[in-house]
């Protein structure tokens, strides 16, 4: 089975693109690359995994979008139940100016026979598809208490929240279930002095998080996942916080986020008017 991250530049520049391959119990690193054109990343995705290839792709982008204005259900979802790490995700709607290209990326997946997924039966394979979102994502796996803050800000402090990450990918996910097996050198972090080759080591560890995500809700399923919408409001599939929370917050946070384990219990959310 294999594994593909998509940190998709939703209007122009490059995506970061990672393929894992999941084999002796084990993910190791197959491909990790930047590519700009929405055909060059489709022909990537065709060269590592031919019809009838097992695989799952994560996608951080919104591949599906319903709503002409306003918000989706599963944005809003990632400010109520992550605003307070500033993990919420930014508004998707037809209207705006990604729109077209982020949904027909996730229809070119379609073609190509990746499914939709926000549900799944764990371990068994397939072709799918699923959208992510690597800043929860990251707060829930590495039992953070605020998002690593590489996108914004002065060059110096970028790097600096991005070695992090670089760091939490080498110390936890060698130690989770499925098992990261990733050396230190997997990528250069050294020659990081310009705001350029931050972006591109920013894009790959985005995908390598994306794509680790996929691995992650195949493998155990809504047993360790949340996801936020379903397949009607579009969704984002996030792994469960792994480090607890500490005192009554933790208890709140799990009680809270039992409304998001399935569809149905999403859409009953969505019925209630609460966003």
């Amino acid at each position: 089975m294999k594994f593909i991250g998509i940190d998709l530049g939703w209007r122009s520049g490059k995506s970061g693109l990672c393929c894992l391959q999941y084999s002796d119990q084990k993910l190791k690193i197959l491909d990790l690359d930047c590519i700009l054109e929405t055909e060059d990343i489709l022909n990537w995705i065709d060269n590592l995994t031919p019809l009838p290839t097992p695989a799952l792709i994560a996608v951080d982008a919104p591949t599906i979008i319903p709503n002409q204005t306003g918000t989706r259900l599963p944005d809003k979802l990632t400010h109520k139940y992550f605003g307070r790490y500033h993990a919420g995700c930014y508004p998707a709607n037809l209207n705006r100016p990604f729109a077209q290209k982020t949904v027909n990326f996730g229809m070119s997946l379609t073609a190509k026979g990746f499914i939709h997924a926000p549900t799944i039966e764990p371990q068994q394979p397939g072709r799918f598809q699923i959208e992510v979102y690597p800043h929860p994502a990251i707060v829930n796996l590495f039992g953070l208490e605020k998002i690593l803050k590489y996108k914004k800000g002065k060059l110096a402090d970028r790097k600096s929240e991005l070695l992090k990450l670089h760091q939490y990918i080498i110390n936890i996910l060698t130690t989770l279930e499925p098992t990261l097996e990733i050396s230190e050198n997997f990528l250069d972090t050294e020659n990081i002095n310009s705001i350029a080759t931050l972006k591109i080591t920013e894009d790959k560890l985005d995908s390598l998080i994306c794509a680790y995500i996929g691995a992650y809700w195949w493998y155990w399923g809504q047993a360790k996942n949340l996801v936020l919408g379903d397949d009607t409001t579009g969704y984002i599939v996030v792994p469960e916080r792994l480090a607890p929370l500490r005192g009554s917050q933790n208890s709140k946070f799990k009680s809270e986020c039992v409304i998001l384990r399935g569809p149905q219990n999403v859409r009953r959310t969505s019925d209630s008017q609460k966003y």
